[in-house]
């Protein structure tokens, strides 16, 4: 049990690690004396409900507050100080000087505990014009508030989005709802960094779909404001906009932390042990200032997500109360709706695993989101990243419509608790027509890479295409001639896979049978079907429905 006991808590920022905390603290412990400093002038806001604010689908900024000072106050007795700013920590004698931003007055307040919930500030890079007052930020509610009267007021106007994270993307798509033109400008070759760039290539085509002018491998190099327009400079080129919304990354807000000599990593996070206390034992901290477990890569870092941070908060919380509780690490699940698709991923993506060095593999896997025979049936595009030794997931990519959310929550626990291959193989998902099949998309993923592993299927990947020795090797589309009619791999020769037996006379023995089809599913058993009778053959994997989609972005690159 908690121990009650009149104990004086501080907490530096709200939102979703601090108010959560400070909620927490006071349900165990009704004898505290609680306090929140908020520099904003909201106590706790639904931050990831912003660009929803800006595109009008929530419609009045009252659905934006989760609790005002004045709710926090009456329901948990807990003092919400707005539009107050900690300005620095002297841990000696545990205090905190305040500055009023409404007055300029600035006071002391003591504590027995601090909690640091200061969150991240939105990276302003030094370019040339970035002050103008036509380039915006999407942090905060008054960003939110600030956007989208620069959208009512330009009505159908122009917009320029720098940034392909979630706050880019999310903004880009409210603001092209709305009718205006909008460029995306991004500095790599893909938007969705915690996506590699084949699984990317799905979000670019809805993109483009819908209208928005995806610029990649772009830099912005400046700005211009003056009598002509406003202007954003990329080298030689100059896209005019009425206005632009910043949106190249975060950094942990933690000036305070560092100055008062808490311990931070080469980032500037703040570093916790998993009570989330700081190297001050008097002081904790959460959200997305500070530095934590990465549970699939088993690193250290900052994940700027809603979920992980009001996690924190709460153990924080209980740590305080004399409640023991751990922290055990985030998997950094995430999810998008980009206008009909949605996205989501977990863990760690390929592009991260080959820079640590990583023995691993993948598989793909199109499939639908419920049985195909129940109405309104769509496919989703799976990804998995697995250790080549163990079979254990590191992570996972998914896009697609319906249930595309749910695969990856189910594969958030693979990665969080070790799960191998043959794990998500014998897993039991429920099942209905209308919500999965009978072999769930997990499942298949599991059957797919513990095939691999046996070494009962071998692929090729799309990447290994323009490769391709066809005095050694044979290419096969196994699809049927209208699916064909759509286009095929040059050098391809079209047997459907099930005249495949009434054909392997024309087939060379001594090369290595190539086959594909829509998904991966048939070229498996086309593969089957070969190395039964005695020839070498791997399936490509993802398909050609992969193959075309990272294709058809590359020339529109």
């Amino acid at each position: 049990m908690p121990l009650r006991k009149p104990i004086k808590v501080l907490i530096i920022g709200g939102v979703a690690g601090g108010a959560t905390a400070a909620a927490r603290l006071r349900r165990l412990n009704e004898d505290a004396h609680i306090i929140i400093i908020e520099r904003s002038g909201f106590i706790s806001y639904a931050n990831c409900a912003l660009p929803y604010y800006i595109g009008g689908v929530i419609e009045e900024k009252e659905e934006l507050t989760l609790q005002s000072p004045q709710s926090f106050w009456r329901r948990f007795r807990i003092e919400a100080r707005t539009d107050q700013e900690a300005i620095s920590i002297e841990r000696s004698r545990k205090e905190v000087r305040i500055k009023d931003l409404t007055t300029n007055a600035e006071y002391v307040e003591n504590y027995d505990y601090l909690i640091l919930s200061p969150g991240a500030e939105a990276i302003i890079p030094p370019l040339p014009g970035v002050d103008s007052k036509r380039i915006l930020t999407l942090r905060h509610t008054e960003d939110a508030f600030s956007i989208r009267e620069h959208a009512e007021k330009f009505g159908k106007g122009s917009a320029v989005v720098i940034g392909g994270g979630f706050v880019g993307l999310e903004s880009a798509e409210n603001l092209r709802e709305m009718g205006m033109d909008v460029t995306l400008i991004q500095l790599t070759d893909h938007v969705m960094q915690p996506f590699d760039d084949d699984m990317a290539s799905f979000l670019h085509r809805e993109m483009r779909k819908n209208g928005i002018n995806l610029r990649l491998k772009t830099a912005v190099t400046g700005f211009e404001d003056g009598e002509d327009g406003f202007f954003v400079l990329a080298g030689d080129e100059k896209f005019k906009a009425d206005f632009a919304i910043l949106s190249v990354g975060v950094r942990p807000d933690t000036k305070i932390a560092r100055e008062a000599g808490l311990e931070t990593d080469r980032r500037g996070s703040i570093i916790v042990d998993d009570t989330m206390k700081t190297s001050d034992d008097y002081i904790y901290a959460a959200g997305d200032a500070v530095s934590i477990l990465n549970r699939a890569s088993g690193t250290y870092g900052m994940i700027a997500l809603a979920g992980p941070a009001n996690k924190e908060g709460r153990i924080a919380a209980d740590n305080i109360a004399g409640l023991e509780s751990h922290y055990r690490g985030s998997t950094g699940a995430s999810v998008l709706k980009l206008f009909s698709l949605t996205a989501a991923a977990v863990g760690i993506n390929e592009e991260t695993a080959s820079a640590m060095g990583m023995d691993y593999d993948t598989v793909f896997t199109l499939q639908g989101n419920h049985a195909a025979y129940y109405p309104g049936a769509e496919s989703i595009m799976l990804k998995a990243i697995y250790e080549r030794k163990t079979g254990r997931i590191l992570g996972a990519q998914a896009v697609g419509r319906s249930g595309t959310d749910k695969r990856i929550d189910t594969l958030s626990m693979a990665v969080a608790y070790g799960l191998n291959a043959d794990d998500l193989a014998s897993m039991d998902m429920a099942y209905a027509p209308p919500y999965s099949s009978a072999k769930d998309p997990v499942n298949i993923i599991g059957y797919i890479a513990g095939n691999k592993l046996r070494g009962i299927l071998e692929e090729f990947s799309y990447k290994d295409i323009p490769s391709i020795d066809f005095s050694r090797e044979m290419l096969i589309d196994l699809r049927t001639e209208s699916e064909t009619a759509r286009g095929m791999i040059d050098g391809a020769i079209n047997i459907p896979l099930d005249e495949l037996r009434d054909h392997l006379d024309k087939l060379d023995r001594s090369k290595t049978i190539l086959v594909y089809c829509r998904s991966g599913q048939r070229s498996y058993i086309g593969a089957r079907i070969l190395e039964g009778h005695g020839f070498r053959a791997k399936s490509l994997s993802g398909g050609y429905m992969l193959y075309e989609s990272v294709m058809n972005d590359r020339k529109n690159r």
